[in-house]
């Protein structure tokens, strides 16, 4: 069984977590398909928007498979396990890498990676009843894995991103929409609906627009100054400007 399912409708894609009997977590297979989803995404210009979504499990994404995965993990000598480790945590980096935005759709309980799916995407739609936790350190690893001390704190601002990494709590919904960390709260049966109505927005723009606005937004978070933001805002707009007006 695919541990992902892909479909493609004109330039929108649809990426379901497909392990509903195991809380959507992710083990060796799953890592192997996202990853070369994600490889495969990073040239292909006939997809603009990636809608990302927990399918039919009871929640969005348990994190790691703890009964398969995580001990083989724990059984490896210290360099293999130190690159398993290593290839998980450039899932995050490689979704922000792609040229599409991603939007994920989370309900129920997203722990773990499945939590840092969330933060790695564009655009957070949640249910009523989403929760997330950093649930690493619940385990008794570190709470800062799976880029969470990257993307949290700046998404939410380090006062209360580290008390979530620190301690493993959920956070709700209603504290997530709150906190700036989810963009729109929805019924469930609602989420999909509102993802499809953004993502044709975003088709129905400059497709070099959107893929550059995407790469300002990652370099900008980094950015040293004001300065070296208003350069690659500068950069993207006339290289946009050009090849619109060569097209």
């Amino acid at each position: 069984m695919n541990r992902l399912l892909f479909r493609q409708e004109g330039r929108l894609a649809y990426l379901t977590l497909n392990r509903p009997d195991k809380y959507n977590a992710f083990d060796i297979e799953m890592v192997d398909e996202f990853e070369s989803f994600l490889r495969e995404r990073m040239y292909d210009d006939s997809i603009g928007v990636i809608i990302l979504d927990g399918g039919t499990a009871k929640g969005f994404c348990a994190g790691l498979d703890m009964e398969s995965y995580g001990p083989a993990i724990l059984a490896m000598k210290p360099v293999e396990a130190y690159n398993a480790q290593a290839r998980m945590s450039r899932l995050f980096l490689a979704m922000r890498r792609i040229p599409q935005p991603i939007i994920t759709c989370v309900h129920g309980a997203a722990a773990g990676i499945g939590f840092s799916l969330t933060m790695a995407s564009d655009i957070r739609i949640i249910s009523e009843n989403a929760r997330f936790s950093a649930a690493y350190i619940n385990i008794g690893l570190g709470g800062a894995d799976m880029a969470s001390s990257y993307f949290l704190p700046r998404l939410i601002g380090s006062g209360r991103a580290n008390e979530y990494l620190l301690t493993g709590n959920w956070m709700n919904s209603e504290d997530a929409v709150n906190l700036g960390f989810a963009s729109r709260r929805l019924p469930q049966d609602q989420m999909m609906a509102a993802a499809e109505e953004l993502a044709m927005t975003m088709l129905s723009k400059n497709p070099m627009g959107i893929r550059m606005t995407k790469e300002a937004i990652n370099a900008n978070i980094d950015a040293g100054g004001m300065e070296a933001c208003l350069q690659m805002e500068d950069r993207n707009q006339m290289m946009i400007a050009y090849s619109y007006r060569m097209s």
